[in-house]
């Protein structure tokens, strides 16, 4: 009974063997500094994607301010986002004595808000006898929600890459995070030209407009995620020597 076993475990070996040189080295696991790199880095990842949901979810990415009447108790504003747009009227009282203009927007006061038709019916927005360019818009619209659907991605990538313990996955999580990161500053560039559209385009009733939180968060949230994705990009490389003397003395021929 002892050759059977015997041939039987070599012929296990030469299998093994012969599937370790079809399926090439086998990756090494991550280790526990390599593991602490990479959350570290993804938690920069995702401090840029929470500031990309914020500015995505919320309103306040221009306040448009008309300047106060007087002897009025009230004055008007409005401030809108990717999606939806407010009115307010305020009170006159609550507003900063040496300041011209009505707002800002987060001064107690009637709010009316609705979400923009062009993205259901077509119709631009009037606002202030102004008119929206709609296509403007929905492109900054658009390339926000495919810059938080690549983040999604990147995220799933890091998430598998730890989970599985490889680190393969790292190069394509950077790619999708530092491309979401640049069109997140795209539709914010897209999203200013349209402003400066909409301000233009009637000049009867005199206003004035500036960029509020929202645009802030957008603007620091494509550094970051940049800024993320390169940390990926560095951390997939492979990992160099501790002298630097020590790459050029080794042979093309040599083992690592």
């Amino acid at each position: 009974m002892m050759w059977p076993n015997f041939f039987l475990q070599e012929e296990e070996q030469r299998v093994a063997g012969l599937r370790g040189r079809a399926g090439g080295k086998r990756r090494k696991p991550l280790t526990d500094a390599q593991e602490g790199k990479i959350k570290l880095a993804f938690f920069v990842a995702i401090v840029g994607v929470t500031l990309t949901v914020l500015a995505v979810g919320t309103e306040f990415w221009v306040e448009l301010n008309t300047y106060k009447q007087n002897h009025s108790t009230i004055c008007e504003a409005a401030h809108y986002g990717l999606w939806k747009f407010c009115y307010k009227r305020l009170w006159v009282e609550d507003i900063e004595e040496e300041r011209k203009t009505c707002g800002p927007a987060e001064l107690p006061g009637e709010a009316n808000c609705s979400y923009f038709k062009f993205f259901t019916t077509g119709e631009n927005a009037h606002i202030f006898q102004r008119t929206t360019k709609k296509e403007l818009n929905i492109t900054a619209a658009v390339v926000s929600l495919l810059s938080i659907t690549l983040m999604a991605m990147g995220s799933l990538c890091i998430t598998m890459a730890l989970s599985k313990g490889v680190a393969f996955l790292l190069k394509p999580a950077s790619f999708f995070f530092i491309i979401s990161g640049l069109m997140v500053l795209v539709s914010v560039e897209v999203f200013r030209h349209s402003v400066r559209w909409l301000v233009s385009s009637n000049s009867s009733v005199p206003l004035e407009y500036e960029y509020s939180w929202s645009v802030a968060c957008a603007v620091a949230a494509g550094p970051i995620l940049i800024f993320g994705g390169g940390c990926f990009i560095f951390l997939s490389l492979p990992a160099l020597p501790k002298k630097p003397w020590e790459l050029c003395l080794k042979g093309p021929g040599s083992s690592s």
